[in-house]
This record gives structure tokens, sequence and C-alpha cells, in this order.
């Protein structure tokens, strides 16, 4: 196995850049092309029902006008290069199209093309060989004059190819690049007068897609160039790539710097675990570890591409990126409990600490119980266990679990078996700041997941795009914030507040002090941030009980929240800035300028294995009778001799 790690050194005096969409590849798909049908129909095919639509907007002949008077110029004469062979047969069927002829080809080869005009006794004609050891195609002879009845007549107009249609289409994906078929088809029936079915609008759409990008197999071979690119802009960033003895893609693991910094200066010591598929015909899945900043809201720390969710790969990731954080603090993984994932963790991340992921956890005993209880009595359960799970205490816990035990035993013996030292609060050991669930991994996946099909290297470029966003308008948001801490806790307080009216603060020994409610009794400390309750302990501001006692003794409750929540170190988290990184159409074009041919690095993963059941061999008899069984012992009709009776 080749490997390819890199890290650059560590900057922290860059300056604030601000988005810019052109340096980063838009969301694309590719897809097989389809030969189309005329784009110029002759008026007078009437039967045709791709004709020239009558109900096509007066305005659409204007529009069709300039596009053509745009196609007059593609061919100029002699002398004029094209890039190569099919450029060159695109541009002459503009031509054609524009000038209103048809024409044939004498000579189509890769090597040279030799057209001449169709109609009988035409001088018109073409001539156009490549260029030697380049790939560009040249016009050697032209003889621009016609005799017959060349001109914009709709009639004479030559049929177009499935590219010319896709040339149109790829000017509109510059103006809506996440167009769909039906509304490119509304689009071109308005501009030109087409009527185009669902299914052409989505194979011309596809063939524009696919001419704009790099293909899904080429694009593995321009990892390594996108892994110098990333470490170029973004310094001190971690970039990994990987590949198998055969060279085909294995693993990819990026850390950016800003995320890396931002995490370990302002986010709390907490990662959350996740994979999800990515759209792709090879074998490939997104491996993310995502953190929470002091507004609650998600934050990327670094992510992967793999060949297959496995353990293996599992411990490669965490290994990098235990190099990429080069921290001793405790961290606390939240994610599910399949798979060796929890050895892993503990043996990459020593001192750490490996929580459930509640709702995954709930679903799990969810497919266990189904069959055995009613919608109604699960979801009780389901209920219960989310209180015993946030339950403070030990005497909370072993409540609430014994309303479980009334209800189902079976749930209750499951609940047993299911390590609740690692998903209860009243049980786990380390910090998980109250978080229950890792849904706030999913959203990063919906960055990728409401995108189109993708290459490789466009879906790597579109989460860089996606970080630098998100680092830049969040750092903008927070220059606007004029309180001491983030929103989302300033809210937080508020509702705590409004709690507190309704409980009764007795003086206590020292800093402590007695809260009593309606049946309930708590003892606060607020020199060590301490109840009984353990919510001040559990969620690192104070809870309701404490919040009392502040505003009883007139102490500033933002004073006794953690730093975590402070907007100060809510900025310092994206104080980073993420660089644009290059789009991976300079390497194109650098190599076809250069006419260099790059060297395959990189090979694909395999393809995705084909799924669900085998497809039964149909046999049709088309009209010949099935011959009648015979038994080969009592010579009689409608069975054979091993179900024979006579013989029995």
């Amino acid at each position: 196995m080749e490997t390819c790690s890199c890290r650059s050194s560590r900057t922290t005096g860059a300056e604030s850049v601000t988005p810019s969409d052109n340096l980063i590849p838009l969301p694309s798909v590719s897809g097989d092309m389809v030969l189309l049908n005329t784009l110029f129909p002759a008026a007078s095919d009437a039967g045709d029902t791709r004709q020239l639509s009558n109900s096509a907007p007066a305005g659409s002949d204007l529009r069709q006008q300039k596009l053509i008077k745009s196609w007059k110029n593609c061919i100029t004469g002699v002398h004029q290069r094209f890039n190569n062979v099919h450029d060159f047969r695109d541009a002459l069927y503009k031509y054609s199209v524009a000038h209103g002829f048809t024409y044939c080809f004498k000579k189509n080869e890769g090597l040279r093309v030799t057209a001449k005009c169709k109609a009988e006794g035409c001088p018109w004609r073409i001539h156009a060989s490549r260029v030697p050891t380049t790939q560009l195609f040249q016009i050697k002879t032209m003889n621009g004059m016609h005799t017959c009845k060349a001109g914009p007549d709709p009639t004479t107009r030559s049929k177009a190819s499935r590219k010319l249609l896709a040339s149109i289409v790829k000017e509109k994906l510059l103006e809506a690049p996440k167009c769909k078929p039906k509304e490119i088809a509304e689009e071109i029936r308005r501009d030109f007068g087409i009527e185009l079915g669902y299914v052409k609008a989505w194979r011309a759409l596809e063939n524009a897609r696919g001419e704009s990008q790099v293909s899904y197999k080429d694009s593995y071979n321009q990892l390594p160039w996108l892994v110098d690119k990333i470490l170029e802009t973004n310094p001190g960033s971690v970039v990994t790539l990987s590949t198998r003895e055969d060279l085909s893609f294995h693993h990819l693991f990026v850390a950016l710097h800003a995320s890396l910094y931002g995490f370990q200066n302002g986010c709390r010591p907490l990662i959350f675990l996740d994979s999800f598929p990515i759209k792709s015909k090879y074998q490939s899945s997104l491996l993310t570890a995502t953190a929470l900043d002091g507004n609650d809201e998600i934050f990327p720390v670094a992510f992967g591409v793999v060949d297959a969710v496995s353990d293996d790969n599992w411990h490669w990731f965490l290994l990098q990126l235990k190099s990429a954080l080069s921290t001793c603090q405790s961290i606390t993984f939240v994610t599910d409990r399949l798979g060796q994932l929890r050895a892993s963790i503990l043996s990459v991340f020593e001192n750490s600490y490996y929580c459930y992921c509640l709702h995954h956890l709930t679903e799990e005993l969810k497919r266990d119980l189904k069959g055995s209880y009613t919608e109604e009595v699960v979801s009780v359960i389901v209920a219960h266990l989310y209180d015993a799970a946030q339950a403070g205490t030990l005497d909370e816990f072993s409540k609430f679990i014994d309303s479980i035990k009334s209800v189902s035993s079976e749930a209750f013996d499951w609940i047993l078996r299911s390590e609740p030292e690692n998903w209860a609060n009243a049980l786990f050991k380390g910090s998980r700041h109250n978080q229950m669930t890792s849904h706030i991994a999913e959203s990063f996946y919906c960055w990728v997941g409401e995108l189109p099909e993708l290459p490789i290297v466009q879906i790597i470029s579109t989460i860089c795009r996606k970080i630098m966003e998100l680092m830049y308008s969040r750092r903008m948001d927070s220059n606007q914030w004029l309180t001491k801490l983030t929103p989302s806790l300033e809210d937080k307080l508020q509702n705590e507040m409004l709690k507190t009216h309704s409980l009764q603060v007795l003086l206590g020994l020292g800093s402590s002090f007695e809260v009593r409610g309606l049946g309930t009794f708590n003892v606060v400390n607020i020199d060590v941030w301490d109840c009984n309750c353990r919510g001040w302990q559990l969620n690192g501001f104070p809870c309701v009980h404490a919040a009392a006692v502040l505003q009883h003794v007139g102490r500033n409750l933002p004073d006794y929240c953690s730093k975590f929540y402070t907007t100060e170190a809510f900025r310092l988290t994206y104080s980073e800035s993420v660089n644009p990184v290059p789009a991976v159409d300079q390497l194109l074009q650098a190599s076809q300028s250069a006419q260099v041919q790059v060297p395959v690095q990189v090979r694909p993963p395999p393809l995705l294995p084909l799924t669900g059941p085998p497809k039964k061999r149909r046999i049709r008899w088309r009209g010949r009778p099935k011959r009648e069984l015979h038994c080969s012992k009592c010579k009689g009709a409608g069975h054979n001799r091993k179900t024979c009776h006579v013989y029995a």
C-alpha cells in the first residue's frame, strides 16, 4: 500500500478570505451520451412531435436568432485551430446550422476530417487535420463559397448532434447549475420552440454536465494534485491519501487548519463520528468527525473518504485524526454501537470516553421488540428510556428503569445488557455535555447528500467550499453579537430564569444554599459550580436551582457558565480562514495546453455490486405445447417414474 501523508507548517496570521465560487467547481453530474433529434426541424414535418411549437412565445425568435448569429463565426477560415477533433466537429455543426446548409463527410477520422456541401455541384469544402505531436486540430483548406440555396431558411438547416444540444444546455447550466430536466425542457421550449420530452431532456442534461467535468474514473487520478493544492492554499492542514498495491483508491483524510485550530481553541472536547454512503458507481463512503461550537451548531473537524466502511478503515481514520489534533486532553466520542469502533477509539485516544448515540440505541431496541408489543407500548418504553438516559442521579435513573420493567421485563433485560454506563448520564464517567444523540453529524452529510452524483475530486472540493463559506459567514455573524454568551445559551438561561419563581432559596453554610420547590430539595454550592441534581455539571451552565441561588445573591449568571459558551470562544473558533482551493479544471487545462498526459497514480476502487436477487430467466414457449410427462415404468401419462403410484 502506498501512502502520501503531508502536513505543512502551521500559520496563525492568515487574513479573512471572502468565499469565491469561481475557484471551486460547482456541483454537477455526468452520464452517458445519447443521440438527440434535430435541433431545428423542418416546418413541413407537421407530423413530427419534435417540430417547432406554435405555442412558443414571440420572443423565442429573437433569442433563437441571437444564438444562431453567434454560431456564424465558429469557423473563420484557414489556419484556425481547435483543441481537438471533437471541438472541430462541434464547430462545424454550429456553422452549418447558422449558415443554413447541410454537409457530408468525405473523410472523418481522428487525424483528418474533410467535409463538403451536400448540394450537388456546390463547391463549398473544408479540410482539417491534426497538428503533429499535439491534439490540436487546424483547418488546412477551405472554400467558403456556396452556389446552392444556403441561407436562413429553416428547411435547409442541418441536423444537430447530441453535443450541439448539450452546448445549449451547458449555457443554461451556467445560470442554474442545479436545474432539473423538467425545467430545462421548459427553457428550451420557451427559447427555441422545441418540444422536448422528459427523458430526452434528462439525457441532454447529463450529456452537458458530463462534458463540463472530469470523468469519474479520471477524477481519482486527480486526487494527488488536489491534495497538493489543499496543502498549498491552507498551510497547517493535514491531508493523507493512500492506495492499495494495485494503485486502486483506499482512503483519504482531510483536516483543514482552520477546523483543527477552531476545535482545539473554542469547542468542547466532544466529537461525533458517523459514516454515510456517497452517490457514486464506485465503492466509497464518507467518514466524518464533527463537533459543536458555543452556539450548539455543527463544526466540521475532519472528514475522510474510504472505499468501504470497515473496522480497519475506521481505525485508520482515528489514527489520522489523532495525529492531526496533537492534543492530550480527554475527548468524548459519540457514535453508534456497531462494529469494533469502541475498541479502536480507546486504543488510539488514551484517556478518552466512548458513549452511544441514544437515537441509534432506541432504533435498535425497536427492532428487537418489533412484533412483541404494540407501537403504543414501544413508544412508552422509548420515552422512559430517554428519561433514564437524561437523568442526572442514580435514584432518578433507577426510577425510570423500574418504570420500564413494569411495562416489559424483556425491554428491562435488554436495557441492562446494552451497557448503560455508555449512554446514561448518571453512570457515564466522562463529560458528554448532555448531548444524547449524534444527529448533528447528519447535517454534514446534507452538504453532499443533497447534491447529484459527483466525481470524487468535486466531492472533496464541494466540502472544502462549504467549510470555507461556513467559517466566513459565522465569523461575520458573531461580529454583530453584543452579549457575553452565545445567543443559544442566552435563550436557555432565560428559560431557566422563568422556572425560578416557584423555588425558595434558604441560606446555608458558606457558599452552599438550600433550594426548595414543590416536593423537591436541592443543595447548591456556587463556589464549586455544583448542584446535587447534577444539571449544572452536565450542561456547563447553571441549572434552575443554581439560577435561583445566583439571582438571590445578586450574581451574574454568565460568569458561571463554561468558557465554551462565551462569544469570545465562539469568535476564536472561527478566527481562522479557509482559503479557496483551485478547481481541478486548471490541471486539465494545463495538461492539455502542454500536451502532457497525467500518469496514473490512483485508480478507482471497485464498482458497486448489483443489489437485489438475480434476475430469473424467463422461458417463453411462443405457442408450442409443453411436452407431457410419461412414466418409464408403467408407460402412463402425467407423472414420472419417481412419482409412479403403480409400482410404489
